[in-house]
């Protein structure tokens, strides 16, 4: 019987090199912005308040850079991910130009590494994915990798290629918009008082909070950025996998993260990049995330003394409040209850 229908590739599909063009170009518009808010809460002013974003010289307030993330992220995954067992890893992330509501998104990438699993079943695959705007602007520029499945595992195995990827984006490499005026800053309005001249290298903020997740939820959420991985859907298909039921995507436990880190970080307004990131455990529905952040860095922005950037690590825990900052033992293991472990960087006002 012949079929129309595109199963995704698999491991053996993927070339080094190989230019990947992705279907389903997809326009944001202020009805993402509000579902975006409703899933996760986000309390951001400089996303929530047109009138802040024009104080801050914003032509209107731009949409969340995750809601940006998630959407480019999106288109990659019948492509690239459709038959992954895992997404592992994210590095070399740049945020590089706002994005509006009415702002058309598409996404494009290479492959830049291929290494077999020794069991001959798997397969990592890394990729580097450029999200741009109707206008031809490159919006998001990050690379991942990611686990997936063999179609025949005969199949020879292709030359071990491993990337080799920066620690983290260089403070140079950072983009800051060019408008940015933070001169008319409220703190208030914002939320918190605490600026970039405030935190200080190897501090730890306990973001207190705690979010359960639900089913329809973070369902709702991956269909929004148009994410077709079977994991995520397809209950039926899942009883027989490792884990027996639905996955949560990733992405939906950094949004959670990151909403839960307003309570500490109120002024870190803007990402500026993510450096690296790993989904260190699977996430089900029930679970409930909290999240603790530290500083690893306080860095300059090369041209601009109005803002700063902090480099941070945001751990996120499943049914384990983050108290105590709990994160890997002594021989380097992780915590049972770690799910996330995200480092990027923040853009926030300074004082004077």
């Amino acid at each position: 019987m012949t079929t129309k229908t595109n199963p995704g590739n698999f491991f053996e599909d993927f070339r080094m090199d190989q230019q990947i063009r992705h279907a389903t170009p997809r326009t944001v518009g202020d009805g993402d912005v509000a579902l975006y808010t409703a899933l996760y809460g986000v309390r951001f002013a400089f996303n929530s308040s047109e009138e802040f974003a024009r104080i801050l010289g914003m032509p209107r307030a731009p949409i969340d850079d995750l809601l940006a993330f998630h959407v480019v992220f999106g288109k990659t995954v019948p492509d690239v991910s459709l038959n992954a067992v895992a997404n592992l890893g994210y590095a070399q992330g740049r945020f590089l130009a706002p994005v509006y509501p009415g702002d058309t998104l598409s996404t494009s990438s290479t492959v830049i590494g291929l290494r077999q699993n020794k069991d001959g079943k798997t397969g990592v695959v890394y990729v580097r994915s450029v999200g741009s705007n109707q206008l031809g602007e490159t919006v998001l520029d990050y690379c991942r990798w990611v686990m997936v499945r063999k179609r025949d595992e005969s199949a020879p195995a292709p030359a071990p290629i491993t990337p080799d990827l920066p620690d983290a984006v260089a403070a140079a490499d950072l983009a800051v918009p060019a408008n940015l005026d933070v001169r008319d800053y409220d703190a208030v309005l914002a939320g918190s008082d605490q600026l970039w001249d405030d935190y200080v290298e190897g501090e730890k903020i306990d973001h207190v909070d705690g979010t359960t997740i639900e089913e329809a939820e973070h369902m709702m959420a991956t269909r929004l950025y148009q994410n077709t991985a079977k994991v995520h859907f397809d209950a039926l298909m899942q009883k027989d996998s490792r884990f027996g039921r639905r996955l949560i995507y990733g992405g939906h436990i950094i949004s959670i993260a990151r909403s839960l880190s307003f309570n500490g970080l109120a002024n870190a307004f803007k990402i500026l990049a993510i450096n690296g990131g790993r989904h260190v455990a699977p996430t089900f529905a029930g679970h409930t995330i909290y999240a603790f952040s530290e500083v690893l860095a306080k860095l300059e922005v090369p041209g601009r003394t109005d803002v700063g950037a902090l480099r941070l690590r945001t751990v996120a825990l499943k049914d384990k409040a983050a108290a105590g900052f709990p994160y890997k033992d002594e021989a380097g293991n992780y915590d049972p209850a770690v799910v996330l472990d995200f480092d990027y960087t923040v853009l926030l006002p300074r004082r004077g």
